[in-house]
C-alpha cells in the first residue's frame, strides 16, 4: 500500500489522501478538496485514481468532489447515510464494508459517528495498520462536535472502536492540529513528559512531511483516550466539582470536549 499524505496550505489544515497499489497503479483520493494537488501528485506517480471517498459530509472534505469525478471519472464513496448531504454518491458504506484498490489493498470501513452521525474512517488491515479517520480522531486530539455531532456518541466510537485497535496502527487525520492539541494536553495534564517532549520536536514541523504517529503514542499525549489520568481528573473536578464517585470515563470525555470547545 502507497501513500501519500498531501498538506493543502489552507485555513482549514486539511489534509488529503491518495493510497495507491503498487502493482496496477490504481488509486482511492480520500476527502480531495485541493484536487489539483491530488491529480498532480498522482499524475506524478503515474497513479489512475478510480475511486474517491469522503469520510463524511463538510464542504472542507467535499469540495473537490465535482472537479475530481468530471477529471477521473472515479466513483464516489461515502456514509449510506450522507445520500441526501453529498451529491451523486455511487456507493454508500457501511461498517464492514471492505474497499479494494487494485490488486494489493484492502480498506474496511468502520462506522464512526460522533463529528457528524454520517461518518466513517478506514482501517488498513496490513504488517503496519493504518486509519484514515477524517475528523474523528486528531493528533493528540479529537473531533468537534458543531455541525451535526454528538459527543456522547463520538465517546462511544473512541472507546469501543478507536481504542481497540491494533497500538502499532498509523494515525492519518483529516486536519494538522497537532500543535494546539498539545498545548491543551498540557493545559489539561501539566505532567505529561510524552507530550512535551513532543511538542518540542514538531513545533516547527513542516506540514508537507507531517508527523505520523500511532495509537500507541495517542494513548499518552491524547486527553481523549486518558480518561483514566489521575492528574486530568482531578484538575476537571476543580473546574466541575462532582462527588467522586459520580466521575467516570464519560463524565471526562464530555468535560474534555465542552473544555476544547472554548480552547
Amino acid at each position: 500500500m502507497l501513500i501519500e499524505q498531501i498538506w493543502t496550505d489552507n485555513c482549514y489544515r486539511n489534509f488529503n489522501y491518495l493510497i495507491a497499489c503498487p502493482q496496477t497503479g490504481e488509486a482511492l483520493a480520500i476527502d480531495p478538496l485541493d484536487h489539483s494537488k491530488c491529480l498532480t501528485i498522482a499524475k506524478y506517480h503515474g497513479w489512475e485514481i478510480t475511486q474517491i471517498l469522503n469520510t463524511h459530509e463538510h464542504s472542507d472534505h467535499t469540495g473537490g468532489n465535482h472537479e475530481m469525478m468530471t477529471q477521473t471519472q472515479a466513483k464516489l464513496l461515502a456514509h449510506k447515510n450522507a445520500k441526501n448531504k453529498i451529491p451523486a454518491i455511487d456507493q454508500g458504506l457501511s461498517a464492514g464494508d471492505i474497499i479494494r484498490i487494485g490488486k494489493t489493498v484492502e480498506l474496511e470501513v468502520l462506522d464512526t459517528p460522533g463529528h457528524t452521525m454520517s461518518h466513517v474512517c478506514l482501517f488498513a488491515h496490513h504488517d503496519l495498520p493504518a486509519l484514515f479517520c477524517g475528523d474523528t480522531l486528531f493528533n493528540a486530539g479529537a473531533g468537534n462536535c458543531h455541525h451535526g455531532g454528538d459527543p456522547t456518541v463520538l465517546y462511544h466510537t473512541f472507546t469501543h472502536q478507536l481504542a481497540k485497535l491494533p497500538e502499532t496502527t498509523q494515525i492519518y487525520p483529516g486536519h494538522e492540529y497537532i500543535v494546539n492539541n498539545l498545548h491543551f494536553t498540557l493545559d489539561r495534564e501539566p505532567d505529561n513528559t510524552e507530550a512535551a517532549l513532543l511538542l518540542q520536536k514538531i513545533i516547527a514541523q513542516d506540514p508537507n512531511h507531517a508527523f505520523i504517529s500511532t495509537l500507541a503514542l495517542e494513548k499518552k499525549i491524547n486527553t481523549f483516550l486518558r480518561l483514566y489520568s489521575p492528574t486530568i481528573i482531578a484538575k476537571l473536578n476543580e473546574s466541575f466539582p462532582k462527588p467522586r464517585h459520580d466521575i467516570d470515563s464519560k463524565w471526562v470525555f464530555l468535560k474534555l470536549r465542552e473544555l476544547r470547545n472554548k480552547w
